[in-house]
């Protein structure tokens, strides 16, 4: 039995990302170039599937006026969306945070002027699945916005036993802009995070889990945070650095 396998993945999830304003390895200049680039119209609705603590949401409110919607399964994120926009964005903006699951989200076919799914295909039970269903989601002329790991190199057997990750679960980055073609999507653009972005990423998970570990000693989920923050650092470091990558596909429906 493993030890790390036993701590709620909710939990090692909030408290490893307590060091990160975004809960993926995006880079913050790069995104906010993206952002200029969606071109949103006023008034446009934009909703965030498993939005995190709603940064990216939060930046494309305050870059546009729009309304918008983040949607997340963990109470302390959502707690921290709200926060942030009460905090940063002015009186009035429209933005609604709802604490569920993704897959649950209910609205009318092309209810949105934008659709954001960032590192979480995982709702939608993987990067199709999620490209199909906010592709439903968005108007016609609408835009689909997903952030999804690809392989830079075939993962070794070793790698995938000591990561979780399996071969099947992604694609490569051309398969993954090839995806939305396949689901009648136009690849608008893309950005790949660097190898400073995923080091900085996963860095800082380790460094909150460390300090958590500090500051709660007594934590009874402490041994299971541990051993599971310092074994994806190990997989990390000997094979994921040179074999996972991570980029954002932006996308219009015709």
């Amino acid at each position: 039995k493993v030890v790390g396998r036993t701590m709620n993945p909710r939990r090692f999830h909030s408290i490893t990302s307590g060091a990160l304003t975004y809960l993926n390895p995006m880079n913050s200049a790069a995104f906010d170039e993206l952002i200029d680039l969606l071109d949103l119209p006023p008034g446009a609705r934009v909703l965030d599937i498993a939005c995190g603590k709603a940064e990216p949401l939060l930046r494309i409110a305050s870059r546009y006026q729009i309304s918008g919607v983040g949607v997340d399964i963990s109470a302390d994120f959502v707690a921290a969306a709200r926060m942030a926009a009460q905090e940063r964005l002015p009186e009035g903006s429209s933005l609604e945070f709802l604490e569920m699951d993704g897959a649950a989200f209910s609205a009318p076919a092309g209810s949105f002027d934008l659709a954001i799914c960032l590192g979480a295909s995982w709702v939608f039970k993987g990067h199709r699945g999620t490209l199909r269903r906010l592709a439903e989601l968005v108007k016609p002329g609408g835009q689909v916005l997903v952030g999804e790991p690809y392989w830079m190199q075939e993962p070794t057997p070793e790698y995938q036993a000591a990561s979780g990750e399996v071969r099947e679960a992604y694609g490569t980055h051309a398969e993954n802009a090839a995806a939305g073609a396949e689901e009648g999507l136009t690849l608008l653009y893309t950005v790949v995070s660097s190898q400073s972005d995923w080091d900085r990423y996963e860095g800082r998970r380790w460094l909150a889990a460390e300090r958590f570990a500090r500051a709660h000693p007594d934590d009874p989920d402490l041994p299971a945070l541990l051993d599971r923050a310092r074994r994806g650092r190990d997989a990390y470091l000997r094979w994921g650095r040179d074999c996972l990558g991570w980029a954002i596909y932006l996308f219009t429906k015709a």
